[in-house]
This record gives structure tokens, sequence and C-alpha cells, in this order.
């Protein structure tokens, strides 16, 4: 039996990255899935994939269409995964359009996506919501004013929904990743440009999207009892967001 027999998993952001990983890892335990995100095609393929689950095309930035098609499934844990940042820009260099992205896809999306699947659980009296946080919403670093925004912001919410949700038997999770490499993170964030992109990454052995996975699977198995509130997850080059140890040879 696996660990996550008989349980409704929703996992946003679900056709890349963390999400597709975390998709994959609940699966082998042995979750229902409800895949969203904006990339249909991919999550379809996912699914076929690894089975046990559906795909609905979503842009949680969009509140309607978060409860439209995630309050009916009768989730008991919910990965709020979906998340981007847009350009490393100075704060007096940044563009408002890309603010706007990244603060409705990474805050409100979160507050949309948990909105409409949390009066659910709690009415069932369980659940598991696990929010995707970063490492950026402790420490702030050159060029990240926004997206390190965004993250505290994450980390806010996870604070707040502890305390309105107090006593309803639902646990809740943020998970804070450092450098998490073989994701589309860093091609989004320099528009498309793969140089850049991989160079981020360059004599650095990072997190893969799995070691993430397995840290959100061993905190939503541990017993009723036990509520594994923050997890915090650096690769072992990196001792900050600003300090990083890169092989050269």
């Amino acid at each position: 039996m696996g660990a996550l027999d008989g349980r409704r998993a929703i996992v946003t952001g679900a056709s890349s990255g963390i999400g597709e990983a975390a998709a994959e890892a609940f699966s082998q335990a042995g979750a229902e899935l409800l895949l969203a995100a904006r990339r249909v095609e991919r999550l379809e393929a996912i699914g076929k994939r690894i089975g046990r689950s559906r795909a609905v095309a979503l842009d949680v930035r969009d509140a309607r269409a978060c409860e439209r098609e995630l309050a009916g499934f009768g989730a008991d844990l919910l990965l709020a995964n979906a998340g981007l940042s847009i350009g490393m820009e100075k704060l007096q260099e940044g563009k408002p359009d890309d603010w706007d992205v990244a603060i409705d896809t990474n805050v409100k999306g979160v507050l949309n996506t948990v909105r409409a699947v949390l009066p659910g659980m709690i009415a069932r009296g369980r659940g598991d919501v696990v929010l995707l946080g970063s490492v950026a919403g402790r420490q702030v670093y050159p060029g990240g004013a926004v997206y390190c925004a965004t993250k505290h912001a994450v980390r806010a919410i996870y604070e707040a929904l502890r305390l309105d949700a107090a006593g309803s038997g639902v646990r809740f999770t943020t998970v804070d990743p450092g450098m998490v490499g073989e994701t589309e993170f860093s091609r989004i964030r320099f528009r498309g440009d793969e140089g850049r992109a991989k160079a981020v990454y360059q004599g650095v052995e990072y997190l893969k999207p799995e070691d993430v996975a397995e840290a959100i699977v061993w905190a939503v198995t541990r017993p009723a009892r036990v509520n594994v509130g923050e997890i915090v997850m650096w690769a072992s080059a990196q001792a900050s967001t600003t300090v990083l140890t890169r092989k050269t040879s």
C-alpha cells in the first residue's frame, strides 16, 4: 500500500519542474490527482505517464476559474506550486507589467487556489495544504525585490492560515527551497535566454525537483498528530541567497 492511498491531491503548476516531480511522487504513493496548469497538453502527457489523474487548464490568477475547476474535486491534499519570476532588474529599472504577472501569480494565485480548496477540507475536518515558498521569502538579493516580496507574502499567508484554520484538522506546510535546477524557472526569469539561464547553474550541484518532491511527500505522510510546518532546503553548495560555491574544474 502507498502512503497516500485513498487521498485526492491537487497540484498547481504541474506541467514542469517541482510541480511535475511532486505529481509523480504523489501518484507513486497512491494518490488520485488533479493536475492544473496553463499548458494542458503537457499535463495530459504527464497524466498518461503517471496514471490516476486528470488535467485541467488553469491560470491561478483567475479566481473564478480556480473555484470552478478545483473546489469540487474533494481534495485532501493541495500543493500550491504555481509561480514564476520575470527579470532581475533593480527596482528603479523594473517593468511594472512584469511585476503584475509575478504578484498576481505568486501571491493572488496562492490565495485563489487555497480559497477554492480549503473550505472543503475544513468541512471534512482533515487535509494538508502545502505552499511552495522559497528561501527568497527569508532572504533578499540584488535584483530580486519583487520576487522576494512575493515569496515573503507566501510565508505570511502560511502563517496566517495556521491561525485562521486553527483547530480545523487541516495542516499547513511551507516548503522553501534554494537553488533548484532542471526546471523552467531561470528560462522564464530571463525571458527565454537559454544562455543566461544555464549560466545560473554552471558548476553548481543544485537541488533537483525530485528532492523537493520527496520532502513534500515526507511532510504530508506524518501521523495526524504531527504538522511539519516549515521546510527550508538548500543545495549544499549554497550558503545563502548570495553566497554560492561553484566548481571550477
